[in-house]
């Protein structure tokens, strides 16, 4: 399988919107957050730049939205349509953010709500809980520092 990612544009608002309410309705109502049309799309245009389509063997599956910051490579949201769930795709994106925040020597971490069962996918990829609040946990994966080479030294 292959997995790739081109950025976001206008035009994936449409399938974003619905990806959306796929993907998060039942854990949004779980946390006892709104689920309406207007707040989803509040949340896509949210760090819209950010925004990477995911595509296998170049269908349209899923979106990665990805933000590089000074302190971490902070994963805002993954999500993979339900019809390409438990395939391990979700495993392969975190894998190639993990080894892009390995290039970068900057941890990853990333947020997921309490009741949102995504967790245990991040916890199996050896990602920690360093924080809860009454919403979500905050978690952080630190990879191994990379050995400068002879000609940094």
């Amino acid at each position: 399988m292959s997995i790739s990612f081109r950025k976001a544009d206008q035009e994936d608002i449409y399938f974003l919107l619905a990806l959306r309410k796929q993907t998060m309705d039942e854990h949004l109502l779980a946390a006892g957050l709104e689920i309406s049309e207007a707040y989803h799309l509040s949340r896509i245009k949210e760090f819209y730049q950010d925004s990477n389509i995911i595509l296998s063997n170049d269908q349209v599956i899923g979106l990665l939205k990805l933000s590089v910051l000074k302190k971490s490579v902070h994963v805002r949201q993954i999500q993979i349509l339900p019809e390409f769930q438990n395939r391990g795709i979700g495993a392969k994106v975190v894998e190639l953010v993990k080894q892009r925040a390995e290039k970068l020597n900057l941890p990853v971490t990333l947020n997921v709500l309490l009741k949102n069962p995504a967790k245990h996918l991040y916890t199996r990829q050896g990602f920690k809980v360093v924080g809860q609040n009454d919403l979500e946990y905050q978690l952080k994966w630190v990879g191994q520092p990379s050995q400068p080479t002879a000609s940094e030294n």
